[in-house]
């Protein structure tokens, strides 16, 4: 058999109590080691903002009225929920994969709507748990004001989620930890640090400019940074189309590749 199980589609408090359960057990999973998974990615972020923070604050001038340190912030507490949220869903996967232990949510009668919704759904909760702690631990340095929070938080589930569903991609393909790496290290990582954390894209030369805007992740940045300063190298409603799109791409992609059995059944 080369599928998933799909289930009974006449009771979807059926699809619920399953993807509960899973999702349960995948945020079960990170908080038993959430010195890991929360504490170590917070205190990155710091050493980010402690290093950035104190060599450029008074040589690197983004928006007016907002310090060099205070517009870091964002960018650090968004590149966490990215990178933490992807982390999540593939570490999941490739460790059930490699350990094993991937037979016992086999035989269980989930579609591959629950198993989709459990494993992004914690990625979004760890990526969200691990974003609210740099944000809590580097607003002392330079509060950033909040000036739009509901675009700060549509840009932050919607962020999480893509990167969770990508996770997915990322785990379901991945054979061993190398390749999950090379995933990570040369993909993941680059696209987000080419993506305005550090800096605004409008003092990059016209063609890095305009490279960026291919950049999926600097939509994501951006808009969350618009939450804070309502300003923002793009508008925020191109950001919202850009990072939605992407998002209801890789999310169908990703469940094409559940339905299918990619490399779940071997």
């Amino acid at each position: 058999m080369s599928r998933l199980d799909p289930m009974n589609s006449t009771a979807p408090h059926g699809l619920l109590a399953g993807a509960s359960t899973l999702f349960y057990k995948e945020v079960l999973r990170f908080w038993k080691v959430s010195f890991q998974t929360i504490g170590a990615p917070v205190l990155t972020a710091v050493l980010y903002l402690l290093i950035f923070g104190h060599v450029l604050e008074d040589h690197v001038k983004v928006y007016d009225r907002v310090g060099y340190t205070a517009f870091l912030i964002p960018g650090l507490v968004m590149m966490s929920v990215l990178q933490n949220a992807f982390a999540n869903t593939s570490s999941s996967l490739i460790q059930s994969k490699i350990t094993g232990n991937l037979v016992f949510l086999l035989v269980t009668p989930l579609s591959p709507w629950a198993w989709f919704v459990a494993y992004v759904a914690a990625s979004v909760v760890r990526g969200l748990a691990v974003g609210l702690g740099v944000l809590a631990v580097t607003v002392w340095f330079a509060p950033p004001g909040l000036a739009h929070p509901v675009w700060a938080l549509v840009f932050a589930l919607l962020g999480a989620a893509l990167m969770g569903s990508l996770g997915l991609i990322a785990g379901l393909w991945a054979e061993k930890f190398d390749q999950m790496a090379a995933f990570q290290n040369f993909i993941v990582m680059p696209m987000t640090m080419l993506a305005g954390v550090f800096y605004s894209v409008h003092t990059l030369p016209a063609f890095w400019q305009a490279a960026s805007h291919f950049n999926p992740f600097f939509y994501m940045i951006d808009g969350f940074r618009h939450g804070f300063f309502g300003v923002s190298d793009v508008s925020p409603w191109l950001s919202l189309t850009v990072v939605a799109c992407s998002f209801a791409v890789v999310a169908l992609l990703t469940l094409r590749l559940l339905k299918s059995g990619y490399k779940l059944r071997q």
